[in-house]
């Protein structure tokens, strides 16, 4: 008897200290009030007190099992973290040079990418920091030959979330980079956290699905579907989720960000297409969440569908945050890129590579 009011008092203990943790840390970010909680409130997304999909969307396949999951977690993946990756030294220099018939672009793993657009620099979804978890001993990144950081990072123009999932919105990485950036531009909600870690709310505009910001006489962005969720501690789907759209007189630039394979992309590619460079989540799928993320042959048929011309696929080759090896990504949507004849482009990370308008 006196064991097992010992092991109850220590589980509740332990969630007690939870949520605690949860509810204090800065990590898990803010909640949206004023005009944020009434753009929440009021967008034609949000129902029954959460954001919804453009279609039925379930997290967990019918029939999937999170024990079966677990255990496979435990087990590990065959090949599923390189020893190394080799990476290249970011070329400030290079990238910053003038973008007048061509837009400039380097990939830092995972879907942290960084564009010179029209001569503005945007930064996507950046996450320096060594975890993409709330507790720096989960989710490691791999190994790079060379590691970037906030200080290698030009001054940003326009700095792009996507969502508050961990591997694309980083708490350290937004303070450490924060005095370099002009503007944010984030899915509703997502405001809130960035807030709570210091940003100043004035540089911050909040977007929902197909809104619309002029930057410059050739440069519009715009916030679009994705097939996806939210949530950085218990509940989900209070803040929004999107992708997004940069479009230049040069030619249009489409990130994907998380998404399972759906209709919108279809209307994506109506509305805006066709793209110069589409950058599609390829990475973190498993048969048991196939709603959520795409497999690679979806992320080739999503380049299709929103008519791109060259595809980079992104979403890898940083953080094992699913059961599939490291390399699976890459060789499915080579593989399917030939047969489908997508111009399928890996760059290293780190490297500066253009794109002609």
């Amino acid at each position: 008897m006196k064991i097992g009011i010992i092991i109850i008092s220590i589980i509740i203990l332990l969630v007690v200290l939870i949520r605690l943790y949860i509810g204090y840390h800065p990590v898990f970010g803010g909640k949206p009030v004023g005009v944020g909680l009434d753009r929440v409130i009021n967008s034609p997304n949000y129902k029954d007190g959460s954001f919804q999909n453009t279609e039925p969307t379930v997290v967990m396949a019918e029939g999937g099992s999170m024990m079966t999951t677990m255990w496979e977690w435990i087990v590990g993946p065959e090949n599923g973290k390189p020893d190394s990756i080799v990476t290249q030294e970011f070329d400030k220099v290079e990238f910053l040079k003038d973008a007048d018939s061509s837009f400039k672009v380097t990939w830092f793993g995972h879907s942290s990418v960084l564009l010179n657009v029209e001569n503005k620099i945007i930064l996507i979804d950046p996450v320096f920091s060594k975890y993409a978890s709330p507790v720096p001993f989960t989710n490691g990144s791999f190994n790079f030959t060379v590691d970037y950081s906030a200080d290698n990072m030009p001054d940003i123009d326009v700095l792009l979330i996507s969502h508050d999932h961990y591997d694309h919105l980083d708490m350290n990485t937004i303070k450490e980079i924060d005095h370099k950036v002009a503007s944010y531009y984030v899915p509703l909600g997502v405001e809130a956290h960035l807030i709570k870690w210091g940003v100043d709310k004035n540089k911050i505009t909040i977007a929902d699905w197909w809104d619309e910001f002029i930057i410059s006489d050739n440069l519009t962005l715009a916030s679009t579907p994705a097939r996806h969720f939210s949530g950085r501690g218990t509940v989900r789907n209070t803040t929004l989720w999107c992708s997004w759209v940069i479009k230049s007189s040069g030619g249009n630039v489409y990130f994907g960000a998380d998404s399972g394979y759906g209709k919108h992309f279809k209307k994506i590619g109506d509305k805006y297409g066709p793209f110069k460079l589409t950058m599609i989540e390829c990475g973190q799928y498993n048969k048991n969440w196939p709603n959520i993320h795409a497999m690679p042959e979806q992320s080739v048929q999503a380049h299709i569908d929103v008519q791109g011309q060259k595809m980079m696929a992104i979403h890898w080759s940083k953080f094992q945050l699913a059961l599939h090896s490291w390399t699976d990504p890459i060789e499915r949507a080579r593989a399917e890129a030939a047969v489908k004849e997508v111009d399928l482009i890996e760059p290293i990370i780190g490297d500066v590579f253009e794109i002609d308008y």
